[in-house]
This record gives C-alpha cells, sequence and structure tokens, in this order.
C-alpha cells in the first residue's frame, strides 16, 4: 500500500505565541521525524490550500469570513479562550484545510492508498460556525465531505483517538446524513467535557476512558465496541483524527497511552480498511503536546500505516 506524506511549511509560520502547547514546535517535530530512516522514504504530495467550496461543506460563510477577518496584521489576536492566530494562521489554516482534500483527491485517484497529513493548526474542535481548543476549520470533516462530494464516495468514517473529544467532528456528524459515521475515544471528564456514550446514536458512538486506563482498557475498547462497530458500517474511506495526546508523557491529559499503542491501533484499522475500502486511509494530524511523545508516538503510527520496517 503506498503511502503518501502531505505537509506544508505554512504550519511553521501559524503563531501561537510563547508557551502555547500547539505551537510550531509539533510541526517542526515531525518534519524531523520524516528526515529519519525509514520514513525519509516516504513520497510527499503536493499540498494546495482548500478553495472556500471546499471549506463550505463544513462552515458557513459567515464564519468563514469572520475567521478571515480575525487574522491580526501583525502580533497576535485571541479568538476564543485558547486559539491565538497571528498573520501567518490564514494561510496555515487553508492549507491545513487543503492537505486533507488533496489527499483525498490523490487517493480517489489512485495516485497513493494512503496518506498522513502532518499540518497545524489541528481541527476536530472547530465546529460548523465556531472556533475552539487551537482549531479554525475542521480539517478532518472537510476532507470527508469532499470525498463524497467531489469523488462518490458513499461512506466514510472517521476514528478519533486524540484524548479529547472531537466535538466539533462530532457534532457535523450528527447533523449530516448518516453516510458519515464518527468513532471516538476520549478521556473524561476531561475537556471539552462532551462526547457521553448516552448520547450515541447512528452516526456517533463515542467511547469514554477515566483517567489512568492505560494500554489494556484503550486496546479492549477498541477489540469490543470500536472494530466491531467500524467492520459493521465498512467504509469505503477511512479516515483517522490521529492526536497523540493520550501518551502517558503528555502534559494536557492522563490516559497515559503508550507509543506502541498507537502503532497497534494503526495497524488494526488498516486491516479493516483493506477488507472494505480497498485499502484507503487518510490519517489527519490533531493533538500531542510532549514532543518526544509526538515524534514516537507519529513514528509507530506511521510504521504502521506504511507498513514500514526499522
Amino acid at each position: 500500500m503506498k503511502t503518501t506524506i502531505y505537509i506544508h511549511d505554512s504550519g511553521l509560520r501559524h503563531d501561537t505565541g510563547f508557551s502555547h502547547p500547539e505551537g510550531a514546535d509539533r510541526l517542526a517535530t515531525i518534519l524531523g521525524l520524516l528526515k529519519e530512516t525509514p520514513y525519509d522514504t516516504l513520497p510527499q504530495g503536493k499540498v494546495t490550500p482548500a478553495k472556500e467550496e471546499q471549506i463550505l461543506l463544513a462552515h458557513p460563510l459567515h464564519y468563514i469570513d469572520h475567521i478571515r477577518d480575525s487574522i491580526p496584521d501583525h502580533g497576535h489576536a485571541q479568538i476564543d479562550a485558547d486559539t491565538i492566530m497571528s498573520p501567518g494562521s490564514w494561510n496555515a489554516a487553508l492549507h491545513a484545510a487543503g492537505a486533507a482534500c488533496s489527499a483525498v483527491d490523490d487517493v480517489a485517484s489512485g495516485k497513493t492508498t494512503r496518506a498522513f497529513c502532518a499540518m497545524r493548526p489541528p481541527g476536530h474542535h472547530a465546529e460548523s460556525a465556531l472556533s475552539m481548543g487551537f482549531c479554525l476549520f475542521n480539517n478532518i470533516f472537510i476532507g470527508a465531505r469532499h470525498a463524497q462530494a467531489a469523488h462518490g464516495f458513499k461512506k466514510v468514517a472517521i476514528v478519533d483517538f486524540d484524548v479529547h473529544h472531537g466535538n466539533g467532528t462530532d457534532t457535523m456528524s450528527r447533523m449530516h446524513d448518516g453516510s458519515i459515521f464518527f468513532i471516538s475515544t476520549h478521556q473524561y471528564p476531561l475537556w471539552p467535557m462532551t462526547g457521553l456514550e448516552e448520547d450515541n446514536d447512528e452516526s456517533v458512538m463515542n467511547f469514554t476512558l477515566p483517567p489512568g486506563s492505560g494500554s489494556e482498557k484503550f486496546r479492549s475498547v477498541y477489540e469490543t465496541k470500536v472494530f466491531p462497530a467500524l467492520t459493521r458500517f465498512a467504509p469505503d474511506l477511512l479516515m483517522i483524527s490521529a492526536g497523540f495526546d493520550a501518551h502517558r508523557l503528555d502534559p494536557l491529559a492522563q490516559i497515559n497511552l503508550e507509543s506502541e499503542d498507537f502503532g497497534w491501533v494503526t495497524e488494526r484499522l488498516c486491516a479493516i480498511a483493506d477488507a472494505s475500502a480497498q485499502g484507503r486511509v487518510i490519517s489527519v494530524l490533531e493533538g500531542g503536546y510532549h514532543l518526544q511523545a509526538l515524534k514516537e508516538s507519529a513514528a509507530a503510527h506511521l510504521r504502521a500505516l506504511a507498513n514500514l520496517k526499522d
């Protein structure tokens, strides 16, 4: 299965300010990883900035205008409690959403089978008309809708293993027609304090993990709940919100996973995609705020996604 990396240096110019956890050093860490063996063997695809009509698949025009108009000419602008923008943020946001669409285009055409979009800002907290949680546009949902609108994919699954609930993707999936199936595993209680299992429906399945869950509990939830549900849905495209902040070293949460857990879950998800989606998997970077843990976890994820050998 050919795996392609989608990355763009615009993300380095999205400046969130001193000591902000979602900083440019996250992208620099991934860029450094991609220069190492065996990750340096992976081809890199062209990232085209998202067009307005693609973003409109997930966000209304007044929200797009609000984000564009809020970009500062210099310094920083704070648009909600924890989301900061700088003069480079608009270009970075367009490329982050555009990477998901570029990957979809290449997977749909057969140019590649799998993709990892290593971009920032992340996206899964962005709701239809609300930025939050470091996110401006919901990159993965824009990509999912683009897959349907431009390429005719009928059933798209989004699996989110970020430690924080992907509330934006959850909300937008419920507003859709059931052809996008969102599954999230996340720590609870933890910000944004959403994603309860009692609210599950045919479009969304949330599975909460208490602080300190560890690898055994995480893997059990996937074995007994996530994988069976995903297999029943049988997507023709699988997308992954790949947040690595459930790692035991991450400062923002306490699920306490190991780097190898991200490789394990990726390998199993790819096997399901092999069975129903001709192997098509598109992964989009979300969280991960301890740089060494981010590097090790992304490495494990990429080894499984691309079937790389050390």
